[in-house]
């Protein structure tokens, strides 16, 4: 199976961090992000790699080269023309992927997931499976009984998006996206009439109707997002800490 990490972002919320670099080089104890989401997934037995880039591009290839790729065999999607979004991200490394299973995990995210045994789990016959988790978040995931996503929540202004057949009846559970999801190449296909730049979740949410998209709730899930300077400080200083 390959992981795609998405790493093409601005880091708009990093800055003054990313103004001379793409987030995914940002130092979080000592290590490049993307340094310690390659590590992390190679513990977690991978090896072939996508790598969108866009901001900063360059570096980030450089980086890459100057390391020997960590090890790893890695692609680069290359988005330097025009970011496409997390969905149109997937679509436009359809011939990179392939027509396997696999997992993106986004750069900014650090976690004590076990991926492994999440990746093991497979499809079970789903579109993708989501990890998720009941943390605070102003934009939240419905998912029924069956685990099935449903629809989506913005908590601050109360908007629900979803089909329509999205009531609070069949809501059973409210929960925050991690950044680490599970697809099935089938997406490709259902994706060929959306425009070149689109959001994931969008995506999940015109499909859902009619493509199992399932939940994964790990037990005791640790989920920081290193996506602005207070969490890369905070996380740092707890890091340097663990080292003495």
């Amino acid at each position: 199976m390959k992981a795609f990490i998405f790493a093409a972002g601005l880091g708009t919320r990093l800055r003054p961090l990313t103004l001379d670099k793409p987030k995914a080089l940002v130092e979080v104890g000592g290590k490049t992000m993307l340094e310690r989401t390659i590590s992390t997934l190679k513990d977690a037995g991978f090896s072939d790699f996508v790598i969108n880039v866009h901001h900063f591009a360059d570096k980030i290839e450089r980086y890459l080269a100057e390391n020997d790729n960590f090890g790893c065999n890695i692609a680069i999607s290359d988005e330097r023309a025009m970011l496409l979004d997390t969905g149109g991200a997937i679509a436009s490394a359809r011939r990179i992927l392939g027509d396997e299973p696999f997992l993106v995990h986004n750069v900014d995210i650090v976690s004590n997931l076990d991926i492994r045994s999440f990746v093991d789990g497979g499809l079970d016959g789903a579109l993708a499976r989501l990890v998720v988790s009941d943390r605070p978040s102003s934009r939240k995931l419905l998912f029924d009984e069956d685990d099935c996503l449903c629809g989506w929540l913005n908590t601050k202004t109360g908007e629900v998006r979803g089909p329509a057949s999205v009531t609070p009846e069949i809501v059973r559970d409210i929960l925050a996206f991690s950044g680490i999801h599970m697809l099935s190449p089938e997406v490709f296909d259902l994706m060929a009439g959306w425009p070149a730049k689109f959001s994931i979740i969008d995506f999940y949410l015109a499909t859902c109707a009619s493509h199992r998209i399932l939940a994964t709730v790990p037990d005791s899930l640790r989920l920081q997002d290193m996506g602005t300077p207070e969490a890369v400080a905070e996380k740092s200083k707890e890091l340097a800490g663990l080292q003495k």
